[in-house]
C-alpha cells in the first residue's frame, strides 16, 4: 500500500510541472520523494522514501500553417508566392528540412516551381516575395527552431500559359525534423538536446500543408477618344477651345475585373471643366462624396471614376468629361 502511494505522488508531480506551450523543456530533471507521517507511542513519526527521478526526453513535433489566402494569378504569371509558417511544437531545439511539391492531385493545373530557387525565407517579414528574401537550400540553411519558435516561408511558382479562367492549382510545403520522423512514439536514442532520447510526437515530426492559386484571366478593352470645339464654332485646338474626352471600358472575357477604377490626369496646359463628369450618361459630382466619381486635386488634378466589379454582363461603360485649353 505504501508503494502505491509513492507512485501516485510521482504522477501528480510530473503533470503539474508543465509550463511551456511545447511542454516541459527537454533535459528537465524531475524528482519525487514520498513521506509517510504516523503516530507511534503517542509521538509523531515520519519516514521518508528514497528519491526517484528522470530526465524529460525530447519530443519532436512540427506544425505548418498556411498564411496566404487564395492567390489570384494570370496565365504566364512569374514568381507567384504562397506564405506559410513553420512552428516547432516540440519541447527542444530542432532543425527542419523543407520541401515543396506542386504536383498535387485534385486540382486543375500544376504550378511550376520557380527557378533557380523556389523556397525562400520571408526575410523582411513583408508576407510577399522581395529581392531581399533569402533562398533556402536543403542541408545548407535548414532552419533551427527552439521550442515554440516559428519561421515564415515563401514558396514560388510560375503559372503555365495554358490555364483557363477559374482554374485552381495547388502547391504544398512540407517541413520534417532532421533528427527523424515516423510513427508517434518512435524513439531515436541519445539524439536529443544534451544527449537525451528523442521521441516522435503526434505529428510524426513532419507536416504538409497546401495553398491555392486561382486563375482570374480578365481581358479588358479601354478606348479613349476626343472631340475639339473651339470658340469660333470649329474644331481647332486653340486657346479657349473645349476638349470632350470619352473613355469606354468593356470586359471582353470571362472573369471579373475586381474594383476597377479609371484615373485620368488632366493634361498640362488645360483646365478641368467643373461638373462635366458623366458615367453612362449620368452626371457625377466633382466632390468626394457618395457617388462613384470625383475631380481629385489631392496630388495632381485627376478625374476618378470607380466602376466596381466588372464582368462581360455589365457591357460597355462610358465615361465623359471636358477640359478647356488654357
Amino acid at each position: 500500500m505504501l508503494l502505491r502511494c509513492v507512485l501516485v505522488l510521482c504522477v501528480i508531480s510530473v503533470s503539474s510541472d508543465r509550463a511551456l506551450a511545447a511542454g516541459t523543456a527537454v533535459g528537465t530533471l524531475i524528482e519525487n520523494t514520498a513521506v509517510v507521517d504516523f503516530v507511534q507511542g503517542g509521538a509523531q513519526q515520519q519516514v521518508v522514501s528514497n528519491t526517484v527521478s528522470f530526465v524529460v526526453a525530447e519530443r519532436i513535433d512540427v506544425v505548418v500553417t498556411l498564411q496566404s489566402g487564395q492567390v489570384v494569378v494570370s496565365p504566364n504569371g512569374v514568381d507567384q508566392a504562397l506564405l506559410f509558417t513553420v512552428t516547432n511544437t516540440g519541447n527542444g531545439s530542432e532543425v527542419f528540412g523543407l520541401a515543396m511539391n506542386s504536383v498535387v492531385s485534385g486540382d486543375d493545373f500544376d504550378p511550376v516551381p520557380a527557378v533557380p530557387d523556389s523556397i525562400f525565407f520571408d526575410t523582411d517579414g513583408s508576407g510577399d516575395f522581395n529581392a531581399g528574401d533569402v533562398a533556402y537550400g536543403a542541408g545548407v540553411n535548414d532552419p533551427l527552431l527552439t521550442a515554440d519558435e516559428s519561421v515564415d516561408i515563401l514558396i514560388l511558382n510560375n503559372i503555365p500559359g495554358t490555364v483557363a479562367n477559374a482554374d485552381i492549382g495547388r502547391s504544398e510545403l512540407t517541413a520534417t525534423a532532421s533528427t527523424g520522423s515516423g510513427a508517434p512514439g518512435t524513439v531515436y536514442a541519445g539524439q536529443g538536446d544534451g544527449g537525451v532520447d528523442v521521441v516522435v510526437g503526434t505529428t510524426g515530426a513532419t507536416a504538409t500543408v497546401s495553398g491555392e492559386y486561382l486563375v482570374d484571366d480578365v481581358a479588358i478593352n479601354v478606348v479613349k477618344s476626343q472631340v475639339v470645339n473651339d470658340p469660333n464654332g470649329g474644331n481647332e485646338p486653340i486657346v479657349g477651345a473645349t476638349i470632350t474626352y470619352t473613355i469606354t471600358v468593356e470586359v471582353i472575357s470571362t472573369g471579373t475585373a475586381t474594383a476597377a477604377v479609371i484615373n485620368d490626369p488632366i493634361p498640362t496646359w488645360s483646365t478641368y471643366e467643373p461638373g462635366s463628369i458623366t458615367l453612362n450618361g449620368a452626371t457625377l459630382t466633382d466632390a468626394i462624396d457618395g457617388d462613384t466619381g470625383e475631380y481629385d486635386v489631392s496630388i495632381a488634378p485627376t478625374v476618378v471614376v470607380r466602376l466596381g466589379d466588372l464582368t462581360q454582363a455589365d457591357g460597355l461603360q462610358t465615361i465623359v468629361f471636358q477640359v478647356t485649353i488654357d
